[in-house]
């Protein structure tokens, strides 16, 4: 009788290890997907309308591109705020490094552009609501090394699920 309920202990043993194990891969996947692939994030608020809802869009952002220096001109990206590094924006790139970008200072206040050249390893971000944003007119280009990840698709809400447009 010992010997049958040490064998069943040791199959019930065996299979909570296996199972551990799949569970383990399939969290290690996870992480590495989200860290060097692709993740998942909510943006919200009236910077990016109207290309993104101001109640929140979910999107999924690529992390490969940035790395590679695929990134450029009307691509929506994810940086990291240089005002508070706790903080998240979604841009999208006017300038790359060496481009003229003229913009407006204070735009709806008054009618005072400046003109600017993007530095080497910098972009140049706005948002699409100039009016709501705040941006490298606020804060000045931004280092690459602050961008995150660049957003490719939109997941919700389900009526606007699918590329993002450029």
């Amino acid at each position: 009788m010992w010997g049958r309920k040490a064998r069943q202990w040791r199959v019930m043993a065996k299979e909570a290890l296996n199972r551990t194990v799949i569970v383990a891969k399939f969290l290690s996947f996870l992480h590495i997907t989200n860290t060097y692939i692709c993740f998942p994030t909510l943006v919200y608020g009236p910077s990016m309308l109207p290309t993104l809802n101001m109640r929140g869009d979910v999107l999924l952002s690529e992390r490969v591109s940035h790395r590679l220096g695929k990134v450029g001109l009307g691509d929506v990206v994810l940086v990291r705020s240089p005002e508070n590094p706790r903080k998240t924006l979604t841009k999208r790139i006017i300038g790359v490094e060496g481009d003229r970008v003229i913009f407006m200072v204070n735009p709806g206040s008054c009618d005072v552009s400046a003109t600017l050249v993007v530095p080497k390893g910098h972009v140049w971000v706005q948002g699409d609501n100039i009016y709501a944003s705040k941006d490298s007119r606020h804060f000045g280009p931004v280092p690459y090394g602050l961008i995150q990840g660049k957003a490719f698709f939109r997941v919700w809400p389900p009526d606007a699920f699918g590329l993002l447009e450029q």
